[in-house]
């Protein structure tokens, strides 16, 4: 699995609208969801930080990503330049692959401390 790491750093006002446009359920989602190597997206947000958030795109693979870029960069551009007044900063983390065994129900169970 490909996943894509992303911060955005949120102008006041607008966390309710980032948070539904971001969201699993949110504009970007149903953008990706054209693709059928896409497999959802994770919004977490920053509780000691109100505008801070992160979103997890989740990919079946790296060429996956890249053809939907191939097939809809126009939508995509057009998605993100309508969102620019959202956010004071948007940034790319981190792209990886994650072991798909990470998740299976043979790897050791986390320990609490």
């Amino acid at each position: 699995m490909f996943v894509i790491l992303w911060h955005f750093e949120v102008k006041p006002g607008n966390l309710a609208c980032f948070e539904k446009v971001y969201g699993p359920g949110g504009d970007w989602a149903q953008l990706f969801r054209r693709h059928p190597g896409f497999r959802g997206t994770q919004l977490l947000h920053d509780p000691s930080r109100d505008s801070c958030y992160f979103t997890l795109d989740f990919w079946d693979s790296e060429t996956a990503r890249r053809d939907f870029l191939n097939a809809h960069q126009h939508d995509y551009d057009e998605l993100d330049a309508s969102l620019q007044g959202l956010t004071l900063n948007e940034r790319h983390i981190l792209s990886f692959e994650l072991d798909p065994g990470v998740f299976s129900s043979r790897s050791p169970s986390a320990t609490s401390y």
